[in-house]
């Protein structure tokens, strides 16, 4: 579950009168599950969310349903099953309107613009339904799209999906996976044109990316600007054509490109 997804869970239960208490993770030092900003939501009988499971959630959870609202500094050593070696700060508080409002969101970890609805893009989708990103999901063809799409992936079916590239906002990360050679053609061209995005994936094999390039170069692209299209996508060494595979390799060079963003 998402941040926001978390939060709108959190709204939904406050409308309802569903008493919860918020458990956040306040500060944190060195090695830990998760970071500062992390909440789950904890009632009588359900949880929604995470800390980072393991002993130090079962103890945070039974901390939340015996009502210590308290604040709960944690060592992760030997003594509490988990030797990650770090140390956080545990908040606690009832789930109100005051604390809804208080509720600062995690940014998310990167924006998308991802363009075709087949077996990769859906399988794609499928994986970043659970994970803290923006995501246009761009196809020409209505039907393509899944009934019961995350709630922070868009699903937009235009006559003109090569348009759509205008429409990210600046930094944006691109992949381009469609049914049709033309089409990925078209769409790499104008994230190139526009030359501000933060990653540009384009699904396909090495002597795609030389016939595509050599259509930029005649199409009068810069050589700097064509270095930065990433073609095949995926992080090298993972092996298989499978779409779940293809989606697997794709989400992760995402994710430890932000991650390596956020690093320094």
């Amino acid at each position: 579950m998402t941040p926001l997804q978390l939060h709108r869970t959190a709204h939904a239960w406050l409308q309802t009168g569903r008493a919860a208490t918020i458990v956040e993770v306040r500060s944190h030092r060195g090695s830990v599950p998760r970071e500062t900003g992390t909440r789950m939501l904890v009632t009588t009988d359900t949880v929604v969310g995470t800390i980072g499971g393991g002993h130090l959630e079962w103890q945070a959870i039974a901390h939340a349903r015996a009502g210590r609202l308290d604040d709960w500094a944690v060592a992760l050593g030997p003594s509490l099953g988990q030797c990650c070696g770090g140390a956080l700060v545990l908040g606690f508080q009832p789930l109100t309107h005051e604390a809804l409002a208080a509720w600062t969101l995690l940014p998310p970890r990167f924006v998308l613009q991802l363009y075709g609805a087949g077996h990769v893009g859906r399988a794609i989708a499928h994986l970043l339904a659970d994970i803290h990103c923006v995501v246009t999901w761009v196809d020409a063809r209505d039907a393509e799209f899944p009934a019961g799409i995350a709630s922070h992936i868009e699903a937009r079916c235009v006559d003109d999906p090569p348009a759509e590239v205008a429409t990210a906002p600046k930094g944006c990360h691109y992949l381009v996976l469609t049914h049709s050679h033309d089409l990925d053609l078209e769409i790499t061209e104008a994230i190139l044109r526009r030359g501000d995005f933060g990653f540009l994936g384009l699904i396909g094999s090495a002597s795609k990316r030389a016939r595509f390039v050599h259509r930029f170069e005649a199409r009068g692209l810069a050589p700097e600007m064509l270095t930065r299209l990433t073609c095949p996508i995926g992080l090298p060494g993972l092996y298989g054509k499978e779409p779940a595979v293809l989606a697997i390799s794709a989400v992760a060079q995402l994710l430890r490109l932000v991650g390596d963003n956020d690093n320094g």
